[in-house]
């Protein structure tokens, strides 16, 4: 299925840019006029996938994150966030509500049921030591107003 619209976009894995890249999936995606929670639901899951890159792909390091939206027909929204960081051993694990790499005083090991919890289907690949890539789907409900 070829992608009615879509755009790629690269930074470094700086906490400041997370903002960054929720506010660009909200522009880029104004223009199919989403409802405000759907808005909602996709900047958030952005959020999370973005979160992780920075904390976890790069934990020594700045790296490259990129960002991938597209727009397919029937509204089907697929987002692409992905590193080059030191990857995922285990994906399954990593998934599990509550799991965290990270310190468990900084860290609430949630961002995959985030992510999940907001999207239609979210689906990880990594390669430990090469980076992760998380695809987020979802599809906007048809509105009076469609473009």
């Amino acid at each position: 299925m070829k992608a009615e619209n879509s755009t790629k976009i690269q930074f470094d894995s700086l906490s400041v840019n997370e903002a960054f890249a929720r506010g660009a999936a909200a522009a880029f995606l104004a223009r199919y006029d989403p409802t405000v929670p759907q808005l909602a639901d996709i900047k958030t899951a952005v959020s999370e996938a973005v979160t992780n890159c920075i904390v976890h792909a790069y934990p020594d390091r700045v790296g490259p994150v990129v960002l991938t939206l597209a727009v397919y027909p029937g509204r089907l929204v697929r987002i692409t966030i992905a590193d080059k960081g030191i990857g995922i051993p285990d994906i399954p694990k990593a998934m599990e509500p509550l799991f965290t790499t990270g310190n468990p005083e900084e860290r609430s090991g949630l961002g995959f049921a985030v992510m999940q919890s907001f999207m239609d289907k979210v689906t990880v690949h990594s390669v430990p030591g090469r980076g992760t890539r998380v695809t987020l789907t979802k599809r906007l409900d048809e509105r009076a107003s469609s473009t």
